[in-house]
């Protein structure tokens, strides 16, 4: 495991450095914030310790950066504060924080805050495990591509654009956008219980056959309800559980499976309902062609208020070339792979 070590106090960063080395990391240094954004693009650093006063990028802004930015993985983060009162405490927890130490600190209780850090990493197997779970369902449909992992991004865009904005602030905690980037993938978990002739059909499906294919939403939610039974409140499964029963609700009632409306349909669903039409549309299927982006935009905004919430659109529209640059390295990926 490589842990970074933040801190423009040449004695703190040596001081850090050698008890973490003796313990058995790999670590590397960087005198102040931007230093270490750069390490973590650069060097998969999973694990960070960063002081809270720096010069060029703050503790809490790199903190801030971290969960904002589109990086493989969770990193641990850990800040080192001298101030540490309530408030401050409170300030960093919201913008992402798993850890705090107060200066002076002893190095033992560093290295043993690290190891507790590298457990909680090592649960990440879960996050491996829900995705090939996605994945299975979606292998059945040859014409997806690498919409499990577009649809991810969208939303971890539009979840982290709402989580800045004044009327979401309050509602969503930093782990809201990951666990996004973690569930959506399940949307359509239900798709497993499909009968081939239904769901692999390159024409038009019948009234009788759409609505075979409609059930896809409840036996997802069926299924990872049944999941929650065992382990109650567990937040990824809840997540995933709303994603998959609501993802075509429609903002104005005439969805399904259950018809609900507005903000009765949770947030989850209302950001994944967006990000999967915006992919479908986007994406060459046997039935149809892709459109182009402003085609597909143009009939996103004319659903404001109809099929999506009003407030999601707005987030899509500020967020139009995050969404491009996902598709173009996703299309890059896919033609590299042929």
């Amino acid at each position: 495991m490589q842990v970074l070590i933040a801190d423009d106090d040449q004695i703190i960063r040596m001081m850090l450095k050698s008890a973490l080395v003796e313990a058995g990391y790999e670590v590397r240094t960087a005198s102040n914030g931007k230093e270490a954004l750069e390490a973590i693009h650069n060097h998969a650093c999973r694990l960070v310790i960063s002081d809270w006063q720096m010069p060029e990028m703050t503790g809490v802004e790199l903190c801030q950066a971290v969960r904002r930015e589109d990086i493989a993985g969770y990193v641990y983060f850990i800040l080192l504060t001298s101030r540490n009162t309530l408030e401050e405490r409170v300030a960093g927890l919201r913008a992402g924080a798993d850890d705090f130490i107060a200066k002076p600190f002893e190095p033992q209780e560093m290295v043993a805050r690290v190891g507790a850090g590298v457990r909680v990493l090592s649960l990440e197997t879960r996050d491996v495990a829900i995705f090939a779970m996605a994945k299975l369902a979606e292998s059945r449909d040859h014409e997806t591509g690498a919409h499990l992992e577009r649809v991810r991004c969208y939303s971890r865009l539009l979840a982290q654009h709402l989580a800045a904005s004044p009327k979401f602030s309050e509602a969503l905690s930093p782990e809201f956008a990951h666990l996004i980037y973690l569930t959506s993938p399940l949307h359509d978990i239900g798709k497993v219980g499909i009968p081939d002739c239904v769901l692999l059909k390159p024409g038009r499906l019948s009234d009788r056959e759409f609505e075979i294919m409609k059930t896809h939403t409840t036996l997802g939610a069926q299924t990872l309800e049944a999941a929650l039974r065992q382990f109650p409140g567990v937040r990824f499964l809840q997540m995933g559980r709303d994603i998959a029963a609501t993802h075509h609700e429609r903002f104005d009632g005439s969805g399904y499976p259950a018809r609900i409306a507005g903000e009765a349909i949770p947030l989850c669903g209302r950001i994944v309902a967006l990000a999967d039409v915006y992919d479908a549309l986007t994406s060459r299927r046997v039935y149809k062609a892709a459109f182009a982006h402003d085609v597909a935009k143009s009939m996103i905004v004319s659903e404001s208020g109809a099929h999506f919430d009003p407030a999601i659109v707005e987030a899509f529209l500020e967020n139009e070339e995050q969404f491009l640059n996902v598709r173009e390295r996703f299309n890059e990926a896919h033609a590299a792979a042929a």
